[in-house]
């Protein structure tokens, strides 16, 4: 009975105090000097995954991939859909053009990056044709060119929901343009343009062809002076320039690369001397830029377009026209804009958390959403409330001090305002000393802060805004449990309490402007300006480091490094 009754109660320890139980096997063999297999196993069967949130992401690009990658929580079960099973590095979607790059060096399986994360995930290779936020709920289908064997369209409900869809190709509705252009934002689109540019090589250099023929192949015509448009007519000058003259010495003349810009000066969102720089530089390269020039019609044959100055229409014969304009809605999205009320938007709308305006669970980040940061004027009423604790009606500097730095925290047009303007702080804003016993009431208070919002702007649809969210999303629903407890965030000037987590800050690290032969514009934080030689060999110091695995960095250098030995490939493949 001893030994019966010993048995159960060290039965019952072992279940009920494992850590004890391994102190105890593990001492006994230390002094007896025996092996022994142990399993840490439990009596029964405990379902923890029926306690999970479930957060379902639509989109392997640039935002979805950086959440995924900085999601460590392993209190969600995770299930992206995307069309695409990889995740492309698309800033360098000009070089796989014209073969500087090849286009699996520059792509990386979705789930070898997940697989890494440690975090439980799962990947459905769909898209995503609706979104149900009434019953939490979207469905999807399995991409057209996949044949299967069952049912292909499927659902999937979530607790929270991430889009991260990116855009597509705005053509401002200008006829012809889906069906005679080619646009730069998918890898498949890289190739083919790639493609294109030896086909068209090879049937000017038939012998049959008349001259004024070989001109009109031999036309490239890019639409859009951004840096994606500017990188791509760079890209191809080299091209044709380094490699493709050589190897068709009797096309070389024929060549004639135009870029068409509807505003006043390419590279508008960088510094004037860079976009002087450039225009310059393309001057003396014989790249024909046209400024002021609206693209109204794309035909097979010609592109017909509108000069702002004089009125005049004119038309230019081409053999390729790449459009590079902007970016649009994808039609999903636009429907699920429908649904939510906001028409007449380029995108998403989002607050300050990524959280889409009109729900309580979606986020959306990327291309696809726009921030809608509130304006310090619609709130001055309920800041300054919030401020007068003694309902006096005025201010006095203690209570002014106890807000500012939630002023500034909720509304980032403050700090940037008091930047530009070279204050100090909020009390130099509202003209005011330090030192002195300020009173300030409602009507001075909105006087000061009237043209604070004058420096709100919208974040660029940029790789780089888009990493950043994801990251900040992810690192918002690792700490969601703890900040549910203890909130972070300002003071909620419309509530009570404080917000959960510190709304999403933008940090621009600068941005680069290829111009080919080997010269890059740079311009960095602190209004640092690098343009030439040397600033490409930063350009592919900063590029090769951003690669997302160690297996595409080695394929890139080795990419540029075959390219300065044996020049590109024009192989038509």
């Amino acid at each position: 009975m001893r030994w019966s009754s010993f048995y159960h109660t060290a039965s019952r320890v072992f279940n009920d105090c494992p850590s004890w139980a391994k102190t105890v096997v593990v001492c006994s063999v230390i002094s007896s000097g025996g092996l022994v297999a142990y399993c840490d196993a439990k009596p029964e069967y405990v379902n923890h995954e029926s306690k999970k949130k479930k957060v379902v992401v639509l989109g392997t690009g640039w935002a979805g991939t950086s959440f995924l990658k900085n999601m460590k929580s392993n209190s969600y079960d995770i299930h992206v859909v995307s069309p695409r099973n990889y995740f492309a590095f698309t800033p360098l979607l000009p070089s796989v053009t014209c073969g500087t790059v090849e286009a699996r060096s520059v792509v990386e399986p979705i789930r070898s990056i997940t697989r890494k994360s440690g975090v439980n995930i799962h990947f459905s290779e769909a898209e995503c044709y609706k979104i149900d936020n009434k019953n939490n709920k979207v469905y999807c289908r399995a991409s057209k060119d996949k044949k299967l064997g069952g049912q292909e369209d499927f659902s999937i409900d979530y607790d929270y929901l991430v889009i991260a869809m990116g855009g597509r190709s705005n053509t401002f509705n200008t006829p012809g343009v889906q069906e005679h252009a080619h646009f730069l934002k998918e890898v498949d689109e890289a190739l083919k343009i790639r493609h294109s540019v030896v086909d068209l090589f090879e049937r000017a250099s038939l012998p049959s062809l008349p001259v004024e023929e070989k001109k009109k192949l031999l036309s490239f015509v890019v639409v859009g002076g951004g840096p994606t448009g500017v990188e791509f007519a760079a890209e191809l000058h080299d091209f044709v320039l380094e490699d493709m003259a050589k190897l068709y010495p009797s096309l070389k003349d024929y060549v004639k690369i135009t870029l068409l810009e509807a505003g006043d000066h390419i590279l508008n969102m960088f510094d004037k001397r860079i976009t002087e720089f450039a225009e310059q530089k393309f001057a003396r390269d014989g790249i024909d830029v046209r400024l002021g020039s609206m693209v109204v019609k794309v035909g097979e044959n010609e592109i017909t377009a509108k000069e702002r100055a004089s009125g005049q229409v004119v038309s230019i014969p081409h053999g390729m026209v790449v459009w590079s304009t902007g970016i649009g809605a994808r039609p999903e999205v636009v429907e699920f804009m429908k649904q939510l009320g906001q028409v007449n938007r380029r995108a998403l709308v989002t607050d300050e958390w990524l959280r889409v305006e009109g729900s309580d669970n979606i986020y959306a980040l990327g291309d696809c959403a726009t921030i809608n940061q509130r304006r310090v004027m619609e709130d001055i009423a309920v800041i300054f409330s919030k401020a007068d604790k003694n309902n006096s009606g005025k201010l006095d500097l203690k209570e002014f001090k106890d807000v500012v730095g939630d002023i500034i925290e909720r509304y980032p047009q403050v700090d940037i305002y008091l930047k530009k303007n070279q204050m100090r702080d909020m009390a130099s804003l509202l003209k005011k000393s330090q030192e002195s016993n300020i009173i300030v009431d409602i009507e001075y208070f909105k006087e000061a802060l009237s043209k604070v919002d004058s420096q709100m702007k919208n974040l660029p649809a940029t790789a780089q805004v888009a990493a950043q969210q994801g990251v900040y999303l992810a690192d918002c629903f690792n700490r969601m449990e703890e900040c549910e407890k203890y909130p972070e965030g300002p003071l909620r000037f419309r509530g009570v309490g404080r917000h959960r987590f510190r709304p999403f800050r933008y940090r621009h690290l600068g941005q680069f402007a290829p111009l080919g032969g080997e010269q890059t514009a740079a311009q960095l934080p602190g209004d640092w300006i690098s343009i030439g030689h040397s600033t490409q060999w930063l350009w592919y110091s900063v590029y090769t480091s951003k690669q997302v695995s160690w297996r595409t960095r080695f394929l890139v250098v080795g990419d540029w490094g075959r390219r300065f030995i044996f020049g590109r490939d024009s192989s038509k493949i």
